[in-house]
């Protein structure tokens, strides 16, 4: 006679869903169903990044940007297309031009989401070129907002203050 075997249901499932198009994390645990605002997507807190930057006065002035959606799912033709044209895995999502041939870039994640090993492979491979790669963690389009901006402005000044120090000592 053959025994059935029955899995103890979990005791915690979370999915995310849109209710009136809102994004929702639903949580049920031990039999209570509880919901929340989810985190925003990564994409989110880029978006809300460049609209941030380019509100700056000093945006096309002293510095341009540039995004990329590396992380978009592809079909195979479209996947190998964006591969044979240069689109390189673990490439940072922001790209920050500043005056004199500099550049800063800026990887988002929510929270503590992790790097993948190819972002933690590239970006120590910029890195090892002399390039400034900078990762947000932001649980909030807003707060992900003001961090690239503070970020962006204290690069910018930066070398000049490093310049107004010399100039001032000679």
């Amino acid at each position: 006679m053959a025994r059935s075997r029955t899995r103890a249901p979990s005791s915690t499932t979370t999915q995310i869903v849109r209710v009136n198009g809102a994004r929702v994390r639903i949580t049920t645990r031990n039999g209570k169903v509880t919901t929340k605002p989810a985190p925003p997507l990564e994409w989110e807190l880029q978006a809300a990044q460049v609209a941030a930057l380019r509100r700056l006065p000093s945006f096309q002035k002293r510095f341009l940007l540039a995004g990329d959606m590396n992380s978009a799912k592809r079909g195979p033709k479209a996947q190998a297309q964006a591969v044979a044209t240069g689109m390189t895995s673990g490439e940072p999502d922001l790209r920050i031009y500043g005056e004199n041939g500099r550049l800063l870039l800026i990887e988002n994640k929510v929270g503590n989401s992790r790097l993948s090993p190819a972002q933690k492979d590239r970006h120590e491979a910029l890195q090892r070129l002399g390039f400034t790669v900078l990762v947000i963690r932001a649980t909030t389009t807003e707060e992900a907002a003001g961090m690239a901006v503070t970020a962006a402005l204290d690069w910018l000044d930066g070398p000049q203050h490093e310049k107004d120090a010399a100039h001032q000592a000679a």
